[in-house]
């Protein structure tokens, strides 16, 4: 599970047995954990101990790494 990015004690990863799914991030910190589509939209699929608030900083922040984030799956599960 190879951590991509972090930012602000967000950590962005991805789980190495998901490359028949659709690209993805899973975005930890603390007891937090959110699964992020990045294909073909940008959607929450869920969100475990994490506010309001936080959820949407995550989003905001996938959103301003978003070419990162698919230049680096495609990269590792290429």
């Amino acid at each position: 599970m190879p951590t991509v990015l972090e930012v602000k004690g967000y950590k962005f990863k991805f789980y190495s047995n998901e490359n028949d799914e659709l690209a993805h991030v899973h975005v930890t910190k603390g007891s937090g954990n959110v699964k992020i589509w990045l294909r073909p939209s940008v959607e929450e699929e869920y969100s475990y101990n994490f506010t309001v608030r936080e959820r949407r900083d995550i989003r905001s922040l996938v959103n301003e790494n978003y070419d990162t984030l698919i230049k680096e799956w495609d990269a590792y599960f290429s």
